[in-house]
């Protein structure tokens, strides 16, 4: 199911369908409070599956695979860690490093408001980590591992992926990108 709040014309054809149901709801009561009844059953139904069969967009695009475009000379290195890390395996010779640390949080903690704790996490991760990394910028991603590469290497452009974390988020940011993706 696609969220309808996610853009300010989502937010309002979502708007425009909860009214047209309300005042299809009010009208059908007016007649018959059976028929307000099921008026409501059917509004609340035909809005569930409106949002259920609508597509999210950019869902049945192919994922992007990007690459690097670092000039001759440096060797740029994305390091992608989950919150908590302590350390991250780093070979020499890299020449700037960016350390990116998804705010992974639950669906309940996105939303209960906890996605602040969980950025707070990503903050003093990347942060702990950058301070022990020579020319290390630190940088809190999206919740999504992949994602948060896609986003650093648009802005970045790193030679290599360094991951630290499990396989599955190994895995997860290696199907997303062309460069070299290691477990660090």
């Amino acid at each position: 199911m696609r969220n309808p709040l996610r853009s300010e014309t989502e937010a309002f054809r979502f708007l425009i369908a909860v009214i047209v149901g309300a005042l299809v709801i009010v009208g059908a009561a007016y007649v018959d409070t059976w028929l307000g009844v099921a008026a409501a059953v059917l509004a609340v139904t035909g809005i569930g599956w409106w949002l259920r069969q609508e597509p999210v967009p950019g869902a049945g695009e192919p994922a992007l695979r990007l690459a690097s475009g670092t000039p001759r000379g440096t060797h740029r290195v994305l390091v992608v860690a989950p919150p908590g890390t302590d350390r991250v395996g780093l070979t020499n010779g890299a020449t700037e490093v960016v350390v990116v640390v998804p705010a992974l949080a639950s669906t309940v903690e996105a939303l209960t408001g906890g996605v602040d704790d969980r950025r707070t996490d990503a903050e003093r991760t990347a942060g702990r980590l950058a301070a022990q990394i020579p020319n290390a910028r630190a940088r809190v991603g999206a919740d999504d591992p992949a994602l948060a590469v896609e986003d650093a290497l648009r802005e970045f452009g790193a030679d290599e992926v360094v991951v630290a974390g499990d396989d599955e988020f190994v895995e997860a940011v290696r199907s997303r990108v062309t460069i070299p993706v290691r477990r660090g």
